[in-house]
């Protein structure tokens, strides 16, 4: 079996170079995605906070599932 040194030095530079651009894109979309994202202000309500999401009964209202969709979508809320 003869191995050429020449091609073998070719395919492990392209291995690298494959290797240390895959990275860099990686380090790239990360970076990306962390500008992206919304800031989490998510913190715990100080002053006079009050709760702005009460539990109901199923059928309190007297909508359906599909009507209440549809008015999650037209109101935005």
């Amino acid at each position: 079996m003869i191995v050429s040194i020449p091609r073998t030095v070719r395919r492990l530079y392209f291995m690298v170079l494959l290797i240390a651009l895959s990275y860099l894109l990686y380090s790239v979309m990360s970076f990306l995605g962390e500008w992206i994202s919304p800031v989490e202000d998510y913190g715990i309500p100080e002053g006079t906070a009050v709760k702005a999401f009460q539990e109901t009964s199923r059928n309190g209202d007297g909508l359906n599932t599909a009507q209440r969709l549809r008015f999650y979508y037209w109101y935005g809320e």
